[in-house]
C-alpha cells in the first residue's frame, strides 16, 4: 500500500492534471485512499500554476497529453523550467509508443494509457514515487 510514510519520501502530494473531470476525481480517490495527498488541475495551464505556487511541495505530477488551453507538452516544459528534477507520469488515450515520442530524452518518470485501473495508476504511481532519480 502506497501512503505517506513509504521509504525516503516525506508526504507524497500528487498533482493530477487532466481535462476530463471523471478522470480527475477518480484519481484523486484512488490515491487519497492510499493515503496519499492529491491535488488536482483542469488543464495545463492551471497545473503550472498550481506547480509554481508549490514547486517543493509536489512530489509527482499526472499530467494528460492532450487538453485545450495548454498541452501536455507544453505543461511538462514549464514545470521542468520551474523545477528540472520534477517526476511527471504522463496519461493518454494514446498509446505509451505514440504518445511519448516527443518526450524521449526528456525524464519522465512513466506513461499510463487511459483508461486505466486502480491497481495500475497505483503501480505507476509507486513505481515513480519510488524510482532514485528522473529517468
Amino acid at each position: 500500500m502506497l501512503t505517506a510514510s513509504t521509504p525516503g519520501l516525506d508526504s507524497p502530494r500528487i498533482l493530477v492534471v487532466d481535462d476530463e473531470e471523471t478522470v480527475r476525481v477518480v484519481s484523486k480517490r484512488m490515491l487519497e485512499a492510499c493515503g496519499l495527498s492529491v491535488l488536482c488541475a483542469r488543464d495545463g495551464a492551471e497545473g503550472v500554476e498550481m506547480f509554481r505556487e508549490r514547486p517543493m511541495e509536489i512530489t509527482l505530477v499526472l499530467l494528460d497529453m492532450t487538453m485545450p488551453r495548454m498541452s501536455g507538452e507544453e505543461a511538462f516544459r514549464e514545470m521542468r523550467r520551474i523545477r528540472p528534477d520534477v517526476r511527471v507520469v504522463l496519461t493518454s488515450g494514446y498509446n505509451e509508443q505514440e504518445a511519448t515520442t516527443r518526450f524521449t530524452g526528456k525524464g519522465l518518470a512513466g506513461f499510463i494509457q487511459k483508461p486505466f485501473t486502480h491497481a495500475s495508476l497505483l503501480a505507476k504511481v509507486r513505481e515513480a514515487l519510488e524510482s532514485g532519480s528522473v529517468s
